[in-house]
């Protein structure tokens, strides 16, 4: 491995594919980087359909990938053309390690536990070995790369997203017509990947109601396919809710901005509320809540039941048939962490 002299680096690459909350905990090693290096091109390579997601996010060069094949190999020789100097592989997967050698850079930073490791020349055996820590979170995973070369990360900064003008304009034009008054609001998110991270629906409605009773008007999102979720959310809840299942990333990050509380299953929209600093409370089921807890300095709390088998993948139960882990997480546990970070913002202020 040879040093690099981050004095003579002008372009760093980022490779960060796959969902939501991947490219939300990136933001910290993208914010790590730019304060190291003020006057680099930084670039990150994101999929295409999570990229309006750094819509705003100054000093770093979104550029994109598509589906296919074809979309890889134009992706590819841009990437070529654009003469790295470093390039990180903040996520792993064979695609991404695809892109961090297509990019011909210098130095390729990754993991030695990557497959196909021996295409990189620098290689970190750990987060845990560098941070010295038995456990540590996603942001952490990622800046122990950027730290194992040299770029100061003892600060670690926390989740940020940009709030565009375009989005907050649009965000507010929906709820007025749909809510008289949108200064008190409570976003919930009641979807999740796996029905081992879901929290019953009906759970949900009691929460609305618990919210509304203390002076929140209810707004819940979810995506387009999940907008059977949020009509069983409206019909089992006793009071008002205004879902959308239409909104783009950059509107869900402008809505998470305006509300005062985010209460949502470990999902993507989770880390975007934290990244727009809106204190939240998220529920866990079978995910390990040390690694993907809220990386933000606002207030929140996480509800989950200690079980043995966690964390697991999460695509079934293998131990129980069913997921224990997050159905035997009670409403009133929920209150109790909504009532903890409503008295800490509340105190804060």
């Amino acid at each position: 491995m040879h040093r690099i002299a981050w004095k003579k680096v002008r372009r760093v690459l980022v490779v960060k594919l796959r969902s939501i909350g991947d490219t939300v905990l990136s933001t910290p090693s993208l914010i790590a980087l730019k304060r190291f290096l003020p006057n680099a091109e930084i670039d990150i390579l994101l999929e295409d359909w999570v990229a309006p997601l750094l819509d705003g996010f100054a000093g770093v060069n979104v550029m994109t990938v598509g589906p296919t094949f074809g979309d890889r190999m134009r992706t590819a020789l841009e990437l070529r053309r654009s003469h790295y100097d470093v390039a990180f592989n903040l996520h792993g997967g064979t695609t991404a390690t695809f892109f961090t050698r297509a990019s011909g850079a210098k130095h390729r930073v990754g993991y030695a536990n990557y497959q196909y490791s021996f295409l990189y020349d620098h290689l970190l055996t750990s987060a845990a070995d560098f941070w010295e820590a038995e456990t540590v979170h996603s942001a952490e995973q990622q800046l122990a790369l950027l730290g194992f070369t040299g770029v100061p990360v003892d600060y670690r900064p926390k989740t940020w997203l940009a709030v565009t003008e375009s989005s907050k304009r649009a965000v507010d034009e929906k709820l007025e017509s749909r809510i008289f008054d949108s200064s008190n609001l409570a976003l919930l998110h009641p979807a999740a990947a796996f029905a081992t991270k879901q929290w019953a629906t009906e759970n949900f409605a009691v929460v609305a109601e618990f919210l509304e009773n203390k002076g929140f008007q209810i707004v819940a999102v979810a995506a387009k396919h999940e907008v059977h979720i949020l009509d069983a959310l409206k019909a089992r809840s006793h009071v008002p809710i205004t879902a959308f299942n239409d909104l783009s990333l950059p509107e869900i990050t402008a809505l998470a901005a305006k509300a005062k509380l985010f209460v949502g299953n470990d999902s993507g929209i989770a880390h975007i509320a934290a990244a727009v600093q809106t204190p939240s409370v998220v529920i866990f089921g079978s995910s390990n809540h040390n690694h993907w807890r809220p990386w933000t300095d606002a207030p929140n709390e996480i509800v989950y039941e200690e079980f043995p088998c966690q964390p697991c993948p999460g695509y079934t139960c293998e131990a129980f048939g069913e997921p224990k882990c997050i159905l035997s997480v009670k409403s009133e546990a929920v209150f109790a962490a909504i009532n903890r970070v409503l008295d800490v913002e509340k105190s804060g202020k």
